[in-house]
């Protein structure tokens, strides 16, 4: 005859496996227990329960952290599309019958992208459903990274250059690198702009730490060109803002061109990659009604944009332009 406590565990097996996916997302009891409002030895207790009823160890531990084992893994991958699942049942039942009138959608983002990539999709999103509670968070791209692990956020929307195994990055739209500069600078009106024609130009760029600055430097040494940074700035707008000062030039991604600008743009495909902006989320990470909904959204927003940007699969890839390293949300 089966025990009451053996019992008692199999009949609180989705509060089990929840301690167990928050545990793992987190790397800790003490944060899984703060994200479901229980005690540390509450989360323990299911925790144990769950290696008891399968024989093994589900975490290692190494200093403060803990770490799958990997039958813990394997555990894992089985059981967080369950618990996110039932978590989420009545929002996905109400989608089924076209319906979104309560929850929340938390996305992620760096500053441009918030910019100039979201205005209009979320402006639509919260018209067609003004119930849904949306939460922005601007982000940098460690930090996103770290809330999409969390579970923090739905997903993230920006550019991922270099995806890491645990993240899926699905490109939506395209821009194109463009030197901008003030009007009546030297090389505003230049035919055939060769990368030579800017070496001796000081140029305007975001932080170093940024993927601008390094795929600059790149591309310049590939070349076997100098060049001058003249300032260092942070923000598209702060950089635009000083070229039209005369300050410097600058290399950016005409997503921040909105055409009011007082500035001369001169396109540099043949020199530097296109950029994509995107979805990214954490693998197997259950989407919500919501999220689905503005992912949709944000497609058409980009499909439907008769701009000179373009939706993702318009242009193969370019052998002979260098690869960018990783960037930032």
């Amino acid at each position: 005859m089966t025990s009451l406590p053996n019992l008692y565990y199999k009949q609180n097996r989705l509060k089990q496996l929840r301690a167990f996916c928050h545990t793992a997302r987190t790397g800790s009891i003490t944060l899984a227990a703060e994200s479901l409002f229980l005690s540390q030895p509450s989360v323990s207790l299911q925790i144990q329960a769950l290696e008891r009823e399968f024989g093994i160890t589900l975490f290692e531990r190494r200093g403060p952290q803990i770490k799958l084992t990997p039958e813990g893994e394997t555990l894992y991958k089985l059981a967080e599309p369950l618990v996110e699942g039932i978590d989420k049942l009545h929002e996905t039942f109400a989608e089924q019958f076209g319906v979104l009138e309560s929850g929340e959608l938390n996305i992620a983002a760096g500053e441009s992208t918030i910019l100039y990539i979201l205005p209009e999709p979320m402006k639509l999103f919260a018209e067609a459903y003004p119930h849904i509670r949306l939460k922005l968070h601007n982000v940098t791209g460690r930090d996103g990274l770290a809330m999409l692990r969390a579970d923090e956020a739905d997903f993230a929307v920006g550019s991922m250059l270099e995806v890491p195994d645990d993240i899926s990055y699905r490109p939506v739209v395209t821009y194109n690198p463009t030197l901008i500069t003030a009007l009546d600078h030297p090389l505003a009106k230049k035919e055939n702009l060769r990368l030579a024609d800017i070496s001796p130009y000081g140029l305007i760029l975001p932080p170093r730490h940024l993927s601008t600055w390094r795929i600059v430097d790149l591309v310049f040494q590939q070349h076997n060109l100098t060049y001058n940074v003249a300032l260092e700035a942070g923000g598209w707008e702060v950089i635009k803002k000083y070229v039209e000062l005369g300050l410097g030039i600058s290399i950016v991604t005409d997503v921040c061109l909105t055409g009011e600008e007082r500035l001369a743009q001169i396109p540099l495909n043949q020199y530097f990659p296109r950029r994509t902006y995107g979805i990214v989320q954490r693998k197997g990470r259950f989407l919500s009604p919501q999220a689905k909904r503005f992912i949709d959204i944000l497609a058409q927003v980009f499909v439907s944009d008769g701009t000179e940007h373009g939706v993702m699969g318009d242009e193969p890839p370019d052998p002979n332009r260098p690869s960018m390293p990783a960037d930032i949300l």
